[in-house]
């Protein structure tokens, strides 16, 4: 450029408009506006779109992320809620088993009990019995005895009688 301008200022005589170079300088310049006007819309709106896409994209990227985050949270109570939830219920089995534990004790002492019971009664029953059974041999004895010892010993009649007053205490006696 300085040699132009050197060769232009030398006098070459000519106005600088009316070298070539300075024509094809100016035809750049105006074939570069020209594309450039298009070109850069097309560039813009392509830069336009693209931008637009991006935020669409973060704009969703933004939405997801807050979904995960409710979503995550409603897990986090549900599993708090399930957690709670299951502790409630080992509480509750816990507590029924105590109760259970508990009543089988109370029935098996209750059983227990009714066994020595119903023991307690055979063997008064059996005493009784026993008792009865021993008196009545008992009084088999005395009587047979008393047969034959009033029989060698007294006098008929005499013998009567007595054995007629023994009869009628016996029921007494045994009473």
């Amino acid at each position: 450029m300085r040699a132009w301008a050197a060769e232009t200022a030398a006098g070459a005589g000519e106005a600088f408009y009316e070298a070539p170079e300075f024509w094809v300088a100016v035809a750049f310049v105006i074939v570069v506006a020209a594309i450039f006007k298009p070109v850069a819309g097309r560039i813009g709106a392509a830069l336009d779109d693209r931008a637009e896409t991006i935020k669409t994209q973060i704009d969703e990227a933004v939405r997801l992320h807050e979904e995960a985050q409710e979503l995550l949270a409603s897990y986090e109570r549900k599993h708090r809620h399930a957690a709670a939830e299951a502790e409630e219920i080992v509480e509750r089995a816990r507590k029924e088993a105590d109760r259970l534990g508990k009543r089988a004790a109370e029935d098996l002492e209750k059983a227990l009990k009714r066994r020595q019971k119903l023991a307690m009664e055979r063997i008064a029953r059996a005493e009784a019995e026993a008792l009865d059974e021993v008196r009545g041999v008992a009084v088999d004895v005395a009587l047979d005895a008393t047969r034959r010892l009033l029989a060698e010993k007294m006098s008929g009649k005499r013998a009567n009688a007595m054995i007629d007053d023994a009869i009628e205490e016996l029921p007494e006696k045994l009473g």
